[in-house]
């Protein structure tokens, strides 16, 4: 019997880390309470004081470790799909960028890949620019987990975060905005092009208030990584996970895939490729306060250059030439 480890270690690493992320969070919570009652309890209060002091850290910028994002578990993580990033157009390290990422299927994992860790050679497509990719602030309020989630370059989805990414001087950053959200995995499954975008219309607002180029980027196969149960709108299973949805801030698709030994069923995601695709940015003119109107004509080209992307790499990705996006 020949087994070959690497796929096997980029199974476990993909399982441990992305259907577990929620698990681990809760253990990191349950670790930090637990420790204050054992002769440990110091460990805790430690931290309880250094959280207080860095309670603003997520917020500006975060504190990105390059060892952790160089990692080599990340690389058997890309090599098990496998992801490809693509560049179409250079960007100037001495400007600042928002990218938005779509779609952002059941667990973002390309987003993840591309730009929390640089398992895909970041680094080298785009010299000179650092790029922060935005997550619910939910999570950097748990306890230890923060730092991990810093330690990769995220930092937290709101207004207060971006701006402090986008408004440095020296340039060279990129804000990852996945524009579709929590809301939008609900729709992820393989052979699905519908976005969640056509109201979508605050980080149009948030680029022309920075002045700041908009990045329209397409992840081709992210859709195709899970099966999901089926939940059409207006169906009582996207009832609950709505009003779930509204309560958590985050959204629970009842997804399924493959198992580590066996290919029936399970939830580790089925083998499939995974290539992002960064457009040519978009020049967005500054103006502190933009009219609805001015906000609305920079979206709808934001749109159109991200179906023209589409359209124009699809057929490389064996997508049929009768699909095209939706926006919802």
């Amino acid at each position: 019997l020949q087994v070959n480890y690497s796929s096997l270690s980029a199974h476990l690493i993909e399982l441990s880390t992305h259907c577990l992320a929620f698990l681990s969070a809760q253990c990191c919570t349950a670790t930090f309470i637990a420790l204050f009652f054992t002769r440990f309890w110091l460990v805790s209060a430690l931290y309880a004081a250094w959280w207080f002091i860095d309670r603003e850290k997520p917020s500006k910028g975060g504190r990105r470790i390059q060892a952790l994002r160089n990692c080599i578990v990340w690389r058997y993580m890309r090599d098990y799909f496998p992801v490809t990033l693509v560049k179409t157009a250079e960007l100037d390290p001495r400007q600042n960028y928002l990218m938005g990422f779509h779609p952002h299927g059941v667990l973002a994992a390309g987003a993840f890949i591309n730009f929390c860790t640089d398992a895909s050679g970041f680094s080298k497509l785009f010299p000179g620019i650092t790029p922060h990719l935005m997550m619910l602030s939910l999570w950097f309020r748990i306890p230890f987990f923060r730092d991990y989630l810093m330690s990769g370059g995220l930092v937290p989805s709101d207004k207060e975060s971006a701006s402090y990414v986008l408004q440095k001087p020296e340039g060279g950053n990129v804000l990852v905005i996945i524009v579709g959200g929590a809301q939008e995995a609900l729709d992820a499954r393989p052979g699905s092009y519908t976005l969640l975008l056509k109201n979508r219309k605050g980080f149009v607002r948030l680029a022309i208030e920075h002045g700041t180029p908009l990045v329209p980027i397409f992840s081709f196969g992210e859709n195709d990584l899970f099966e999901q149960v089926r939940n059409p709108k207006g169906s009582w299973l996207r009832r609950i996970q709505h009003w779930l949805q509204q309560i958590m801030g985050i959204s629970l698709p009842l997804f399924h895939a493959r198992g580590i030994f066996q290919y029936s069923f399970g939830l580790v995601p089925y083998r499939r490729p995974i290539c992002t695709v960064v457009g040519k940015p978009i020049p967005v003119q500054r103006k502190h306060r933009p009219s609805k109107e001015e906000v609305d004509q920079v979206h709808q080209k934001y749109l159109d250059e991200l179906c023209k992307l589409f359209e124009e790499h699809k057929a490389k990705y064996n997508i049929p030439e009768d699909s095209h996006l939706e926006f919802i």
